[in-house]
């Protein structure tokens, strides 16, 4: 279990994460949604231990933040941060690699492989990393962290990912969602940050809804995705109703001078 107790952090004594209490389980996706500014990569950087919180406590399968060297936490967490700067000339293929010098080990080539055609980016391999799209760079730095993970172990192990669909196209959205949700079944918990509603209708087994640094409610799609909160969180009118393919939930809203959203029923 991922556990996060009572954390805090403040800039300039303007709260960004507010006294926040957090479990993420091995084998579930659970996804922060919440407007901008609400603290959402803050949080997931707390958490990933790239930003040090002021009070409060994380803990990875018991064992303290604090009290983890660098090779033993990258052994049970991957991150996947919004944005990621390479400044050397690396080719694809050296880019994915790199997850895995993050465990003290060489390259395996057939993890390699396989996470890069999991994620369609093996007939780049070769490329230059600079010489990709914006939306293959994405998918290039989630294969670099499925490397980190996608061998076996018997610990429960953590995926923390920053708005990974951001600069993607309908069909790999769902492609790295889908990849996510497999990686349940290898007891890694995923903790992602998500903008779009019904991608976390549709693939999360947990929702924290985050609002001025604060969890405003935390459960499941059924719970956290209604109406009434999400008009609360992002002050805005969003409707939910009823729909077959979006665990039971499909979320729309209209344009700013309509008075409220109108969501046709599937």
């Amino acid at each position: 279990m991922l556990q996060a107790s009572n954390i805090h952090f403040c800039i300039q004594q303007r709260p960004i994460v507010n006294t926040a209490e957090i479990s993420i389980a091995p084998g579930k996706l659970t996804t922060i949604i919440g407007p901008n500014g609400a603290g959402k990569s803050t949080l997931l950087k707390i958490l990933a231990g790239d930003i040090v919180c002021q009070q409060g406590v994380i803990s990875y399968n018991g064992q303290d933040l604090k009290n983890l060297k660098a090779r033993d936490l990258a052994k049970i967490r991957a991150v996947m941060p919004q944005h990621s700067q390479l400044s050397f000339p690396f080719q694809v293929r050296e880019v994915v690699e790199l997850g895995m010098i993050a465990l003290g080990d060489r390259a395996d080539q057939s993890i390699v492989q396989e996470v890069m055609e999991e994620t369609q980016t093996w007939q780049f391999r070769d490329k230059l990393y600079s010489q990709l799209s914006g939306g293959e760079k994405q998918r290039v730095q989630l294969s670099r962290v499925l490397a980190q993970i996608w061998g076996e172990s018997s610990n429960p192990r953590y995926l923390l990912l920053d708005e990974p669909t951001s600069s993607l196209d309908i069909a790999h959205q769902h492609q790295v969602l889908h990849i996510a949700s497999r990686l349940k079944h290898k007891n890694i918990g995923i903790l992602a940050v998500l903008h779009d509603l019904n991608m976390a209708a549709a693939y999360s087994d947990q929702v924290i809804m985050l609002k001025n640094g604060r969890i405003y409610q935390s459960g499941s799609v059924e719970e956290t995705l209604t109406s009434e909160k999400l008009h609360h969180v992002y002050d805005y009118p969003i409707q939910v109703f009823d729909h077959q393919g979006y665990h039971g939930k499909h979320i729309q809203s209209l344009p700013l001078h309509q008075n409220s959203a109108i969501v046709k029923t599937a």
